[in-house]
């Protein structure tokens, strides 16, 4: 069986059609398609069932896919030793993300961590939605919860905290703000409510306002809300030092913790190079939540 059918295979199976696949792979849908009917005829079995929704796997091709990943893994080993960069931090690494943390603290981290591996390429995905792993829309990805199924590897990153805020122009014109009830005066910024992908990122319930005003599916976009002075809404910490004008409200009532969660592929584990990129991204993820945190207290 050659490894390169295997390849493709796992590229369809990942992005369950051809021209997802095609993509992945720098090939056109079409020779994709023939390299896969070409497998499936050396094995002599069907490996996908075509639908309108794309290609999943057929019962033998399931049975096929853990074999296809652990190969995926021993060449992937083999060709860090060959070329001479194992436990170097060099080649493309996809980093799927939350956008605060991807906007706020990963430009600074991968900028250290790029400058201290010129032969690293890093690349920043910055969607607020869960990763799939399993089909490698990227190599690792920071979440806001702990996930508890699927074949991965979770270590925590780093406590961050959020608070209620303001812009100081838009207070000195709003209703006074002394306990959460004032906040019913007030026009709310959050997230649109039927977008929120994770439990974690439902703070509109912790400040006990009755309408939401402006809202989004990004804390990014709704920090710059806050900055312009459309309303109060809830801010990560770490953000302010990047949104002038920008101060705590009620910081004695609404404070809150969360934290991040790097997580992997449970096959992962084995490649010295993801390893050794994880623990310089969460020391350096550790380290910029610590910074910019401090520097919010003067705030």
């Amino acid at each position: 069986m050659d490894w390169d059918d295997l390849r493709i295979f796992l590229a369809v199976a990942r992005a369950e059609s051809l021209s997802g696949a095609g993509r992945r792979l720098k090939l056109d849908a079409a020779t994709v398609g023939r390299r896969i009917a070409r497998l499936e005829e050396g094995m002599g079995a069907k490996l996908f069932v075509k639908s309108p929704q794309g290609y999943a796997l057929s019962e033998s091709g399931d049975r096929l896919l853990p074999h296809a990943e652990a190969a995926e893994q021993v060449f992937a080993g083999a060709d860090e030793e060959m070329s001479g960069i194992a436990g170097q931090l060099t080649g493309q690494l996809r980093i799927g993300a939350p956008d605060g943390c991807a906007n706020y603290l990963l430009p600074q981290v991968c900028a250290k961590i790029a400058e201290e591996n010129p032969g690293l390429e890093i690349q920043v995905v910055a969607l607020p939605r869960v990763f799939n792993l399993s089909k490698r829309e990227a190599d690792m990805a920071i979440a806001v919860s702990r996930p508890t199924a699927g074949r991965l590897t979770v270590q925590k990153l780093s406590d961050y905290h959020l608070s209620l805020a303001a812009h100081r122009d838009y207070l000195a014109k709003a209703p006074p703000i002394t306990c959460k009830e004032d906040l019913r005066h007030h026009r709310m910024i959050g997230y649109i409510p039927d977008m929120i992908f994770d439990k974690e990122l439902d703070y509109f319930a912790e400040t006990e306002a009755e309408v939401m005003g402006l809202a989004s599916n990004s804390a990014a976009v709704q920090t710059r809300m806050i900055e312009a002075g459309a309303g109060v809404g809830i801010v990560h910490d770490f953000a302010l030092p990047f949104a002038p004008g920008v101060q705590r409200v009620l910081g004695d009532e609404i404070r809150l913790n969360r934290a991040f969660w790097l997580i992997r592929h449970a096959d992962d584990r084995r490649s010295e190079r993801l390893t050794r990129f994880a623990e310089a991204l969460g020391q350096g993820l550790r380290d910029e939540v610590a910074r910019l945190e401090h520097a919010a207290v003067e705030i």
